[in-house]
């Protein structure tokens, strides 16, 4: 976690790629090839035993939410396997058109701007209900609102941010004429896929304004421990992040409201009924419980598996078998992949 800045997660597609070193052109091919690679990894026996497969992206709050998902279908008797760390979001998205996986946790902003490719006053206040409506000729839905929004933002040392009188996104953008040495000296380090992201760097770097280029991509990870490490001074975060209080820093306040709202939801196939699931799950997670959760693994070190046992035996048990029904997909010439038990 120490290691020179150079070592930092700089490691081809760990998560998802170091797809800045790509030329322009090839980038989008890679990911293609990239995401077949993964979708081999998906082709098991699970499928053809009819298990209904949940995915994860490779940061800690999917890794949690993907074992609260598997375990609430494994509590209401449907049997249901984790694949966690798949890829990113292009990947997930592939596999989740193809059928490999059947649901996995997402934000609404990254389903509207990521892939959905949709911008302006109408995608940044849509409803789930128009989401959906989007999302249907895909085959796709987004269900199951679990409570929290967890939006992108920048993060600073607090000693450093106060030293240098940064409190916003537009104040980071006025350094570089105020103090422009102090300004060149800033080392960004930014997570692979806010990089290339619709709603990440290219769009934030141009709606703000800011005179940095060429950041340092890295795991996500590992950026916290670069930055307290002051091996970076500027990293991306996500807003329920437990290391942001853990480690005192400064978020950067949007002032300009760029970044979308990121309301987690499952995003699944069309046909998966999301009963079991919204009982247990829906609006029951608020944002400090994400915190607190995402903290159990990132500062007490508890298994993800763990941490979503001792969750959702807090919880009423409302996806026992007695009183839930199986997740059911409806018969559709679309749906190639062999049909998982619960599906009909």
């Amino acid at each position: 976690m120490s290691q020179p800045c150079a070592d930092l997660g700089v490691e081809g597609e760990a998560e998802p790629a170091a797809r800045p070193a790509w030329p322009r052109r090839g980038w989008r091919r890679a990911v293609g090839l990239l995401a077949a690679v993964a979708l081999n990894t998906l082709a098991g026996p699970s499928l053809a035993q009819g298990t209904v497969v949940v995915g994860s992206k490779r940061f800690t709050e999917s890794y949690v939410l993907g074992e609260l998902v598997t375990q609430t279908l494994k509590r209401a008797g449907i049997d249901a396997e984790h694949r966690p760390g798949l890829g990113n979001t292009a990947i997930l998205a592939q596999a989740l058109d193809a059928g490999d996986v059947h649901v996995y946790p997402e934000y609404t902003g990254t389903i509207v701007r990521e892939l959905l490719q949709r911008d302006g006053a109408e995608a940044a206040g849509a409803s789930l209900d128009q989401i959906n409506h989007w999302l249907a000729p895909r085959g796709l839905k987004a269900a199951v609102p679990l409570g929290f929004n967890n939006t992108y933002a920048l993060a600073m040392r607090e000693d450093q941010a106060a030293q240098l009188g940064i409190d916003s996104i537009s104040a980071l953008a006025a350094l570089a004429t105020r103090a422009p040495q102090q300004a060149a000296a800033l080392r960004f380090g930014l997570s692979h896929e806010f990089l290339v992201r619709a709603d990440g760097w290219p769009a934030l770097r141009q709606a703000y304004a800011l005179p940095y280029s060429s950041p340092q991509g890295l795991d996500h990870g590992l950026a916290y421990q670069a930055l307290a490490g002051g091996q970076v001074d500027v990293i991306d975060v996500y807003s329920t992040d437990a290391q942001i209080g853990r480690l005192k820093l400064r978020v950067l306040r949007d002032d300009r409201a760029f970044f979308p709202r990121y309301d987690a939801v499952l995003l699944m196939r069309a046909g998966l009924d999301a009963t079991v699931l919204q009982a247990a799950l829906g609006g029951r997670i608020d944002e400090a419980t994400m915190v607190a959760l995402n903290a159990e693994a990132e500062v007490d070190g508890r298994a993800f598996a763990d941490i979503a046992q001792r969750f959702l035996a807090r919880m009423p048990s409302a996806s026992s078998p007695s009183t839930a029904a199986p997740p059911a997909v409806a018969a559709s010439a679309a749906e190639a992949p062999p049909a998982p038990r619960g599906f009909v």
